[in-house]
């Protein structure tokens, strides 16, 4: 059991690296602007109700891309049924969002730097005046710092010492998640996990395994059973991604959604080549739809008699499981028995350690992107080509 809301069952891996559980102690001892923000002693750089005063019952628009907009678009599909305005992530280029002329948002921009070209560019595509802008932005000279002076619009600071990917819990995550009626401080729960010794066994234990599985270039497979959840993995994946891939090293995470994929590539997980570890994931839910029992028409599928939704994609996992164990193919699995601002919190604070540890015991900066840094630097020069 990891916490009350979230039950994990580690890799099933013996050779556990010593080395873990000290990097852990000096991690939290060291007490980063990062690791504070996962905890409930960070403090908020705005100051939400006079912010928003005047637009708190808006629909919002979000202008970003990778970590100035994953982690508010997980909260958002985590959360979805307890949040009563609308969001729209603007958060790539070429996509069509069709909006009534006549409905204003309040437009939430954020961008660490203050340049990030895509950013920059939905944003003047889909600008309207009327509509109250917010920026988060680091202090600093950029372009979207200089608009959001010349627009006179409310500026909240991105910590300048988190990185966007790191940013969740921090201004970048938890402002749009006040937007969305939560409280920050639900959300902060690293002081809650770490007094738990089953946290710490089993971070121990996943780190190991996985730093294992690195050393043999197996990709990282979630096996998602959580349509709610698909966000959060998006976020895991550029998480995991764009963290630990330097150097020649590193984790390739793909997120297969099930029970869908159990018709695609499920076939290559376990006939194809041994090359992958797995996440399974799963939220029980008790609100689905229920099977109408007279729209059974054929006999042969009356197993399926008052079964809910939930209760049905339960019996794939647990199915599916079962034939991974029998194969031996190595996986752990996440069973959230509660989907609220506490269990998403946990979720965070638990991947984003793990993160860390794992670039330190693969020995390249967690912190840091600079292959990211020469696709922006190459694409800058094209524009001023002749």
């Amino acid at each position: 059991m990891l916490t009350e809301k979230i039950k994990i069952k580690p890799f099933k891996f013996k050779k556990k690296n010593k080395n873990i559980l000290k990097f852990i102690t000096e991690l939290l001892r060291k007490k980063s602007e990062l690791i504070s923000s996962l905890g409930i002693g960070y403090k908020d750089q705005y100051n939400f109700q006079k912010i928003v005063s005047k637009h708190n019952k808006q629909n919002v628009r979000i202008f970003g891309v990778g970590g100035s907009s994953l982690g508010a678009k997980a909260i958002y599909l985590f959360l979805k049924k307890k949040i009563k305005k609308k969001f729209f992530f603007i958060d790539n280029l070429g996509e069509n969002f069709s909006f009534k002329k006549n409905e204003n948002f309040l437009d939430l921009v954020i961008s660490k730097s203050g340049n990030t070209l895509e950013t920059i560019v939905n944003l003047n595509l889909y600008n309207k005046t009327k509509n109250k802008k917010i920026f988060i932005t680091e202090d600093r000279a950029s372009y979207l710092n200089t608009l959001a002076k010349k627009l006179k619009s409310e500026i909240i600071h991105h910590n300048n010492f988190i990185g966007g990917r790191f940013s969740v819990l921090s201004e970048t995550g938890m402002f749009p998640a006040e937007l969305m009626g939560f409280k920050s401080s639900k959300f902060r729960e690293l002081d809650n996990l770490i007094k738990n010794k089953k946290i710490l066994n089993s971070l121990v234990t996943n780190v190991s395994a996985i730093l294992n599985y690195s050393k043999k270039n197996y990709n990282s497979v979630i096996i998602n059973y959580d349509q709610n959840a698909i966000g959060l993995f998006e976020w895991y994946q550029q998480l995991v991604a764009e963290s630990l891939g330097k150097k020649n090293k590193g984790i390739l995470p793909i997120i297969s959604n099930m029970p869908k994929d159990n018709h695609s590539v499920m076939q290559y997980y376990l006939d194809g080549k041994k090359n992958n570890f797995y996440t399974f994931f799963f939220s029980k839910n008790s609100s689905t739809n229920k099977i109408k029992n007279s729209n059974l028409l054929m006999k042969s599928h009356s197993y399926l008699k008052g079964l809910s939704l939930n209760k049905i994609i339960e019996k794939q996992f647990d199915a599916t499981e079962k034939v991974f164990l029998n194969k031996k193919l190595p996986f752990r699995s996440f069973i959230i028995s509660k989907r609220d601002e506490m269990t998403l919190g946990q979720l965070f604070c638990y991947f984003i350690l793990e993160t860390i540890l794992l670039g330190r015991a693969l020995g390249v900066d967690p912190f840091n992107q600079p292959a990211v840094e020469l696709i922006k630097t190459e694409t800058k020069k094209n524009f001023y080509k002749k």
